[in-house]
């Protein structure tokens, strides 16, 4: 397989499993009450723990005062908790309440159950093919990031 083709593959199964998961959100008949973003961060945050505001920023891909301004919000409603770092004031660290993390993982949970439901019409034989190939690329790439 040429590098071309791969970098196909891998394109053509980012933009499926983006469209699954927006299927699997739109499907549920239970919401957070949250926009998708706002729960996006909540639920990495939680998942990653404490992190500075810049690093957040970085790893979502928005700019420092609209996350911000995310924030504000989810401090606002009790979800996640805000310090300033002691040894450089710059630096702001968030991490997850006790609420954001129950909010969080109810989110997980809506997420995995729509995953499940998407995938029980599969027959077990391509249910056992997508681990499998799923399990390889896991693999693969946890190699690659070691």
């Amino acid at each position: 397989m040429s590098r071309k083709e791969f970098v196909s593959l891998l394109e053509d199964n980012i933009w499926m499993l983006d469209r699954l998961a927006d299927k699997i959100r739109m499907g549920r008949a239970e919401t957070t009450g949250y926009p998708r973003q706002l729960m996006s961060i909540l639920v990495r945050l939680h998942q990653g723990g404490r992190a500075r505001l810049k690093d957040i920023a970085r790893r979502e891909n928005v700019s420092a005062p609209n996350l911000c301004a995310a924030f504000r919000k989810l401090e606002h409603d009790g979800l996640v908790l805000r310090s300033v770092d002691e040894d450089d004031r710059r630096n702001t660290w968030y991490c997850v309440s006790d609420a954001g993390a129950k909010l969080a993982t109810k989110a997980m949970e809506l997420f995995r159950s729509g995953v499940e439901d998407m995938f029980s019409s599969l027959s077990s034989d391509d249910g056992r093919r997508l681990s499998d190939a799923m399990r390889t690329i896991n693999d693969i790439l946890k190699n690659m990031g070691s």
